[in-house]
């Protein structure tokens, strides 16, 4: 998994320059762009907005969920799982693995929600087509997954960018405080961590000691129940050393894709 800090996405103002946008560019123009809505997309169990967010001369196409579409669940709280969007992402960036897109939380058309960054890809690509190609990401994805404890894993919500990066999405039913891993992605299980993702770990666990930012971040997006849940599942992987084998009861998401 490339750990370099910029994303391999040019908006289409931009195709004709070298450079491409920083992470801290994107995120930027995500957070203080004005917005456009092109239309609502298809498929999604939430209400979820393709958009186009433009600050200057650069416009970015944008994933848009608010808060209010959200479909209330009965083991999550209403209305938090914009701030769980977020919260992923924050984890990401503290492993320094550019797993999740660039992702905000701000006002919208339909009022607060998350803005994360639209991954350009192939729709009939998915984990599940790529993963014997793409083995390294793969195991990346599963770590995470672990510790944010992803209950909705599909192979669908791992996107090969056409730059070649692979992306993870939908995490808005994560970091409960109850075991609810539930992923497509077992390929690894009993599997050792590698030492140089054990070094990440270990460096996560320094990021989220108190006072520390990720730490601060995460305080205002989850319950104090679950930053802990999140500390325990850390721990338990660093002394354990191995991808975690699949537990009692389901532990594979359906529809699977």
């Amino acid at each position: 998994m490339p750990k370099e800090r910029k994303p391999r996405h040019r908006s289409p103002q931009r195709q004709r320059e070298s450079t491409p946008l920083t992470v801290e560019q994107v995120v930027e123009i995500l957070q203080c762009g004005g917005i456009d809505e092109q239309g609502l997309l298809p498929w999604s169990s939430n209400y979820t907005f393709l958009v186009t967010v433009q600050q200057d001369e650069i416009a970015l196409p944008a994933v848009y969920k608010p808060r209010r579409g959200e479909r209330p669940l009965w083991d999550f709280t209403q209305g938090t799982l914009c701030q769980r969007e977020r919260a992923a992402y924050v984890v990401s960036e503290a492993l320094g693995w550019l797993i999740v897109p660039p992702t905000v939380l701000r006002d919208g058309p339909h009022g607060y929600g998350s803005i994360q960054l639209y991954i350009d890809c192939d729709q009939e690509e998915h984990y599940l087509t790529f993963r014997d190609d793409h083995e390294d990401a793969g195991r990346h994805i599963a770590l995470f997954d672990v510790l944010i404890n992803n209950a909705d894993r599909k192979s669908g919500h791992v996107l090969l960018g056409y730059d070649g990066h692979v992306w993870a999405i939908d995490h808005g039913i994560t970091f409960h405080a109850d075991p609810k891993l539930r992923t497509v992605i077992w390929d690894f299980a009993g599997e050792p961590i590698a030492a140089d993702l054990m070094a990440d770990l270990r460096r996560l666990q320094d990021q989220l000691r108190p006072g520390e930012p990720p730490r601060l971040a995460l305080a205002g997006l989850l319950d104090p129940s679950e930053l802990r849940a999140l500390d325990r599942r850390l721990e338990r992987l660093l002394q354990a050393g191995a991808f975690p084998n699949p537990g009692a009861g389901r532990h594979i998401p359906w529809p699977m894709v």
